[in-house]
């Protein structure tokens, strides 16, 4: 049994001083920087509220909820490196409305029928998980206004299934300097 230990060791040793001794075949480069811009200190972690709304508001012809604007602010930019800024939001996609962007409710969450939806400041929806168009950094302190309003799943309507209750979304927003 030692003897299989031994020769096993040895096997597994003389293999990583063969993988040692031989020619590199690969190479990498880069350079690490800075990011043009620094979030504003409590502007990591957004919490938005969203106005309350009755299943029945959907059941008559109310596909989504007025927008509530939210705002990220960005200090210290350095328009030397880059002058412009998309953003992504990450997270679930709404199922039942599968490509058309719309964050998914969190799994503990007691409504259902509905998903979250996010626009820019023109009121373009942004679409989770794909980057936003690119907005020009005008300055060293930028104001990113956004909005979050709750829509409606069609087939949630048609079956009048929208359930009642709390609930959370949770997505994470990346910004893309170009």
């Amino acid at each position: 049994m030692i003897l299989q230990r031994l020769s096993l060791s040895t096997a597994i040793f003389a293999a990583v001083i063969a993988m040692a001794n031989a020619d590199p075949n690969m190479r990498f480069h880069g350079e690490l920087i800075d990011e043009p811009c620094v979030i504003k200190p409590g502007d990591e972690i957004i919490v938005i509220t969203l106005d309350k709304v009755t299943d029945s508001a959907f059941y008559n012809g109310v596909e989504r909820t007025k927008s509530q604007q939210f705002e990220i602010h960005l200090s210290e930019c350095d328009l030397s490196m880059n002058n412009k800024v998309s953003i992504t939001f990450k997270g679930d996609e709404n199922k039942a409305m599968a490509g058309k962007g719309f964050l998914a409710l969190s799994p503990i969450s007691r409504a259902s029928g509905i998903a979250i939806g996010l626009e820019d400041s023109d009121g373009v929806l942004l679409p989770i998980n794909q980057p936003s168009k690119n907005m020009a950094l005008l300055s060293t302190n930028n104001t990113l206004r956004l909005s979050a309003f709750i829509q409606a799943e069609p087939t949630a309507i048609a079956n009048q299934s929208i359930k009642r209750g709390p609930f959370s979304a949770i997505a994470t927003f990346h910004l893309n300097y170009d």
